[in-house]
């Protein structure tokens, strides 16, 4: 930890290294134990990049809430990261949308666009709207310019999943018996081919996509994710919170 990361209360810093690995809680209404894996999106949505259990990140943290007007005491707790999981989905016109109850139609396939085989994770063909699939390949250019973990890696920022018609998504989630949970929706995003799910890593016998939080965990800690969170917005994409692979497109309407 450098020095600047040292200033700040030393007291929320120890509440925060205690809470790390340890808060019981459920803030995707499924059980979680410890925030690690939403470290890096709180560290940018609080403007630090000191570790979470620094004073440092303590100090942004209370500023952060004094500007959203709550007690400002640098605590990170499910009452804080709520408030800041709001301000993050907002962001996503999907959200939007379905906040009005609204779900959008499904582009014509006809005018979609297609992804290369080495754009498509393990060569999966994948489809996105023109200007998703412009968007992304700025992104991924940037990120292996840029990082040479990205780089070194072929599979970094593949794409696992984009367009997925309406029924394709009724009939995975009816399948998973998950519909309109946390993983699984009727109404996905995917239907708008303006999302996409990145390859960013995974843990030992795991698949790229699965949930577990020992899953996320390891995505959270690699150099894609976090090159993501820092970087992501530059091209137009926001992430969902809960899956570290999940991003979408705001440059145009859903």
């Amino acid at each position: 930890m450098g020095d600047a990361c040292a200033e700040g209360p030393a007291d929320a810093a120890a509440g925060n290294r205690l809470s790390l690995p340890a808060l019981v809680w459920a803030p995707f209404n499924r059980p979680e134990t410890g925030w690690e894996i939403y470290a890096p999106l709180i560290a940018r949505e609080i403007a630090t990049p000191c570790p979470p259990d620094s004073p440092a990140f303590a100090a942004a943290l209370a500023a952060w809430q004094a500007r959203q007007g709550v007690p400002a005491d640098g605590l990170m707790t499910e009452a804080v990261f709520a408030r800041l999981k709001d301000l993050v989905q907002i962001r996503r016109p999907f959200v939007q949308l379905s906040a009005r109850q609204v779900c959008p139609k499904a582009p014509a396939e006809s005018a979609l666009a297609l992804a290369t085989p080495l754009e498509g994770y393990s060569g999966k063909a994948i489809q996105l709207r023109p200007g998703a699939l412009a968007a992304y390949r700025r992104l991924a250019a940037a990120a292996r310019a840029e990082d040479p973990w990205i780089a070194a890696d072929p599979r970094s920022l593949t794409i696992f999943s984009g367009y997925r018609s309406p029924e394709a998504d009724a009939a995975r989630c009816a399948s998973d018996g998950n519909c309109n949970g946390v993983v699984r929706a009727t109404c996905s995003p995917h239907r708008t081919g303006l999302a996409v799910d990145l390859y960013v890593g995974q843990a030992p016998g795991f698949r790229p996509d699965s949930s577990a939080e020992a899953n996320r965990l390891a995505m959270s800690r690699g150099a894609a994710y976090r090159w993501l969170v820092s970087n992501a917005d530059r091209f137009g994409f926001v992430p969902y919170p809960f899956e570290p692979w999940h991003w979408e497109w705001t440059g145009e309407a859903p």
